[in-house]
Parts: C-alpha cells; structure tokens; sequence
C-alpha cells in the first residue's frame, strides 16, 4: 500500500497494490497490521454505503461528540471528495483537501476525526462505501456550508442536487461553539 500527503497533512490517500488479470482485479481494501504501521486506525465501528445520482453533492458533514474518522472510497463511478479541516487552532483550521475517487482506479482518502467530509458524484451514479471509526448519532449531526466562500473549494460542478439538510448549514467560523478544538 502506498500512502500520499494531500495538501493537509492529516488527509491521506491510499492506494492499494492492486493485482489486475483478464478476469478482473483483486485488492486488499484493509489490513490491521498494514495501518496499524502507518499509524492509521485499526478499529472501526460501522460501514456506510451511499448510492448517489450525478451533481448530488452531500456535506460538508461531522459530528461533534462523537467525531468519525473515514475511510472512503468510490466502488462505482466517480466523485471527487472533500476533507476540510474545522478544528478551531489548527494551523490548517479552514483548509480543504479533494481528490477524485473512481472505480476503475481504487484508492481510498483517509478522513481524520475533527474534519468535515462531503463528496459530490462526477458519474450518472456513484456508490461510495466508508469505514467510520465511531457510530452515527443523528443529535450529534453537524454541518459546514458546501459553498462557504471563506474555504474556497474547488467543486467540478456548477448547480449541485443538496438535500434540504445540507442546504441550511452556516459558514465556517473560529467563533462557533459546535466545532472541535485543535489539540496536539
């Protein structure tokens, strides 16, 4: 497995060794010892599957009591995902990393506890599947605006589908009390 830095040096991208024959392909999607010696979890508590239709953008997402930890990857389709950091101190706080996860390349971005996800679907449907390193807890549900002009992201599409929920979220602001606070 190879591991990348993106632009915040928390979110990782890693690829795994795939090995690709006439039949198709095969790859080992974890591995506890392999993370483990990277220093990635080696504990997660559920799985997620998400099926989305082209231009659905979902997030910017986090929990404050129980912040998840992701391990995402796109097993149909494409999206390009997002991880911004919110931890209010950080030396990154309000920086965003994305990069393009599809079927055909696999590759999985490592989303840390105390950073807002999203991802918006760049295929006519995309399944994306990820680890959490804690459960949901829908009173614990948490936004960022997707569009928030402070952090700047780069989406590749223009007129995203957002659900009502993701639509109400406020922008990104050191003062707000429901964002976690950087610790070394």
């Amino acid at each position: 497995m190879k591991i990348h830095e993106t632009t915040l040096p928390e979110v990782l991208l890693l690829e795994p060794r795939v090995f690709r024959d006439e039949r198709g392909f095969f790859l080992e999607s974890f591995n506890d010892v392999r993370f483990g010696a990277h220093g990635l979890p080696t504990s997660f508590r559920q799985d997620n599957h998400s099926r989305s239709a082209r231009d659905v953008l979902r997030g910017l997402h986090y929990q404050l009591r129980q912040p998840q930890g992701k391990l995402v990857t796109c097993v149909r389709g494409s999206i390009f995902d997002v991880a911004v950091d919110i931890r209010v101190g950080s030396p990154t706080f309000g920086r965003w990393a994305g990069v393009t996860l599809t079927d055909d390349e696999p590759r999985y971005l490592w989303v840390p506890p105390g950073f807002a996800h999203g991802f918006c679907t760049l295929s006519d449907v995309a399944d994306v599947v990820y680890k959490c390193t804690d459960v949901y807890a829908a009173d614990d549900d948490r936004g960022v605006r997707w569009n928030d002009p402070s952090i700047g992201i780069e989406w590749p599409i223009l007129d995203p589908r957002l659900s009502d929920k993701d639509r109400q979220y406020e922008v990104l602001s050191a003062s707000r009390p429901d964002l976690p606070r950087y610790s070394e």
